[in-house]
């Protein structure tokens, strides 16, 4: 499957909004943007998946790495995914502020 298809099925399982199609889709996408894995946490979020602790600290791991993030904002995007699938606006703007 080419990236560009996989990609596609990927968003259209975004807008299904249905978790497991999405995480299938997921796996054939060879790398996942920094808000395209944060939709996959807010439905991780949603369902109360078991998953989502994992996923929650995987993710952040990337946005300090990727967005250089200091301690303070670190903290805010803690809490912020803690509180996750409210607060996905402001997690969303911080992945683009940097």
């Amino acid at each position: 499957m080419s990236p560009q298809t996989a990609y596609g099925q990927f968003k259209a399982g975004l807008e299904t909004a249905d978790l497991g199609s999405l995480l299938e889709a997921a796996a054939n996408v060879p790398h996942l943007q920094l808000a395209d894995a944060l939709e996959v946490l807010v439905l991780l979020a949603r369902d109360r998946d078991p998953r989502f602790d994992r996923a929650a600290a995987r993710w952040v791991g990337r946005l300090l790495v990727e967005c250089h993030l200091d301690l303070r904002d670190a903290r805010y995007a803690i809490i912020l995914v803690e509180r996750l699938p409210s607060g996905r606006e402001a997690l969303r703007r911080l992945t683009q502020s940097r």
